[in-house]
């Protein structure tokens, strides 16, 4: 009677200790996947701090442009106001192809491209860009892990009967831009 009290004893402080370790590790996967788009929440503002300065610097040298610095002005709002991680993806994607018009159009003006405050710009702007890049994998990373924690045995078992712990989206390339990337150009040299 004694050994049969301590084995159901033990098994039950085997399963609490399993719930409480799994249930933990979600915890922990969870928070940081939320650290990771916080990462990218702050270089997005960032980035969107350094357009206005971009913006009127290009501005003082080609002020008829003034479709580009509208499209870059309202693109820029669209990710300040973006909610989630798709919507934000989105108006990523917008942001950086309105700036690209800005950047064109600094080509074409030779003492804009020589002035430093516009290269400091550029500068700043390409720092951030790559700041963007590693959030958004290491923000990627610990969404897959967690994905996959939640669909792994027991943790599927124990969060389906929580309930607590959601699937987490990708912050990727859109299907319309995945075709282009998959579809690159075939390059060839003559001999």
């Amino acid at each position: 009677m004694l050994i049969a009290c301590i084995i159901i004893v033990a098994v039950v402080l085997i399963l609490i200790a399993v719930v409480w370790g799994t249930y933990n590790s979600l915890v922990r996967l969870d928070e940081r996947v939320n650290e990771a788009w916080s990462d990218i929440t702050v270089q997005l503002k960032y980035r969107a701090d350094l357009i206005p300065n971009v913006v009127e610097t290009v501005k003082g040298y080609a002020a008829h442009e003034k479709s580009a610095f509208e499209d870059v002005t309202k693109a820029r709002s669209a990710v300040m106001s973006a909610q989630g991680v798709k919507n934000t993806a989105e108006a990523e994607r917008s942001l950086e192809g309105a700036l690209s018009k800005i950047f064109a159009i600094a080509e074409a003006y030779p003492e804009l491209k020589a002035n430093t405050n516009f290269q400091q710009l550029q500068l700043q702007l390409q720092d951030v860009e790559d700041k963007i890049q590693a959030a958004r994998r290491f923000y990627n990373a610990g969404a897959k892990e967690l994905n996959t924690k939640i669909k792994m045995f027991p943790s599927n078992i124990i969060n389906n009967m929580i309930g607590h712990f959601k699937k987490r989206e990708y912050f990727e390339v859109p299907e319309s831009e995945r075709a282009k990337i998959e579809n690159a150009p075939e390059v060839k040299f003559n001999n």
